[in-house]
């Protein structure tokens, strides 16, 4: 059984589209610097809602990540991406979705080998009613304190872009939850 191609926008150190790829060509050592994008999501109580991706996917399978991640399809904007995955992984649209920068990164993922060269689109939001994730992109949620993250950090397998785009994403999630917290 055969994969459907799924092409994403390369793009050039300042995010300018160059071309597009097929997506595992994208992510073969040593990479090719691609758009993407990271959601993080926090409820009422200023919560943060981790992902354990899918033991199923072909990358980072099994790992702790962001509330949601992907690509934008080529010429699709980020935002709409974001919206778009957001619900399609968790079942949910974000009630509030907002850019928060972008963070460009190289980070190879020891389990498949691949490799995440992304200029990634960073967005922060709040959610109000209960995630219902697909099995096929997750295998379970959390929603944690940044005292939990710390905690699940020190003792779980994280996706190798979390810690680089949770750094990048700081600034706009205090501004969200109106707290120093994250």
């Amino acid at each position: 059984m055969s994969r459907e191609e799924i092409l994403l926008e390369l793009v050039d150190a300042e995010g300018r589209t160059v071309g597009t790829s097929e997506k595992i060509a994208a992510h073969r050592m040593p990479g090719t610097l691609h758009r993407a994008f990271s959601v993080f999501l926090l409820d009422s109580e200023g919560r943060m809602l981790l992902q354990r991706r899918a033991l199923t996917k072909y990358h980072s399978p099994g790992v702790w990540s962001n509330s949601c991640c992907g690509h934008p399809y080529p010429g699709e904007a980020p935002f709409h991406a974001a919206t778009r995955r957001t619900i399609e992984e968790l079942g949910v649209a974000p009630s509030l979705l907002a850019a928060a920068g972008t963070k460009t990164y190289c980070r190879p993922d020891p389990t498949s080998g691949l490799v995440e060269h992304e200029f990634n689109h960073l967005f922060v939001g709040r959610i109000e009613t209960p995630a219902e994730p697909d099995p096929a992109e997750v295998d379970d949620i959390t929603f944690v304190t940044p005292g939990e993250l710390a905690e699940r950090q020190a003792s779980a397998t994280f996706s190798a872009w979390f810690s680089d785009v949770l750094d990048a994403a700081r600034p706009a999630l205090r501004r969200l939850d109106g707290a120093s917290a994250w």
